[in-house]
């Protein structure tokens, strides 16, 4: 499968502060790709140098196998995090402006406007002022003008940040639409729920190194069963076991129990009713990324 992304060996500085160290990765044509990691791990400085807005101190970037260039960048749409357009013009003069930037003709810009707009729900909004609309309003037609020229590579940083729950799912539903067009998106995150919900690969970087990628179900699959789900009773003295038990929590309908590395779950099942517990629930459950995240980043983070 091509590339539409690959970084090689890039690194990118501030003075003496290292924003991004020595990072690779590669982003598969037609799929979606979290960049994820918690606040100021370098994701956004990243995506800048992806699309050229700033230069790496060392390394290469490459889109679709070639380096950016005025043509390759009309074949990209760029979200930033740092939202924001022109306060007085009109949103269909917003969308026009940024359509024919991306060298889009005027009357297909306008069908495509109203397309859009009707996607987003904000058809009787055309003729507002961008001030009169709400932040969320805002953000969506932001969205729609990342899109509008139909870019074969589409970069959102931060992409679902301060909507509510609705707007959220229809900008979901519309990256899944965008990628059944195999079209490639990369977005940044630091809300692991929203990468896992979506990627298909991932990659973890903390203070500017990775940490962690690939495949979502491969990482999840490495890390073992070492989570079960447990419902019961007479549990309680058998988990307190610090031989098999690393964790429990409470999960209101279940107990999630975190057996230690290297112990297999059966053998926790079988001291359960060896104790006399009753068992109505054994699950074996994956990690999620959210738990896997924290780990990785807790060991990053006592490297340093």
């Amino acid at each position: 499968m091509t590339n539409a992304i690959t970084v090689n060996r890039v690194s990118k500085s501030y003075g003496d502060f290292i924003a991004v160290d020595d990072l690779s990765l590669e982003v598969k044509q037609g799929s979606i790709f979290g960049l994820i990691g918690p606040n100021g791990a370098g994701k956004s400085t990243t995506i800048r140098m992806i699309v050229n807005i700033t230069m790496p101190d060392a390394g290469e970037i490459r889109l679709f196998d070639q380096p950016m260039s005025p043509r390759l960048q009309e074949r990209v749409g760029y979200l930033p995090e740092d939202r924001g357009l022109y306060k007085k013009m009109k949103v269909d003069e917003q969308l026009a402006f940024f359509a024919e930037l991306k060298g889009l003709a005027h009357n297909e810009a306008e069908k495509r406007i109203d397309e859009w707009l009707e996607r987003i729900e904000m058809s009787e909004w055309k003729k507002k002022k961008w001030e009169e609309l709400s932040k969320g309003m805002q953000q969506k037609v932001q969205f729609v003008s990342t899109i509008l020229h139909s870019p074969d590579l589409v970069i959102l940083d931060e992409p679902f940040s301060g909507l509510d729950p609705v707007s959220s799912g229809l900008l979901k539903e519309i990256v899944q639409e965008l990628r059944q067009k195999n079209k490639t998106i990369i977005f940044s995150t630091h809300l692991m729920q929203q990468a896992e919900e979506l990627c298909d690969e991932i990659c973890l970087i903390d203070h500017g190194c990775k940490v962690l990628g690939g495949s979502l179900r491969e990482i999840k699959s490495s890390y073992g069963w070492r989570y079960v789900a447990l419902e019961g009773q007479g549990m309680e003295e058998a988990l307190k076991d610090v031989a098999l038990v690393q964790n429990v929590f409470d999960r209101r309908d279940h107990l999630e129990v975190t057996i230690q590395p290297g112990i297999d779950p059966q053998d926790l099942l079988k001291v359960l009713l060896n104790r006399g517990a009753v068992i109505n629930r054994f699950e074996l459950v994956a990690p999620s990324l959210n738990e896997i995240f924290i780990e990785r980043v807790t060991k990053s983070s006592a490297r340093l």
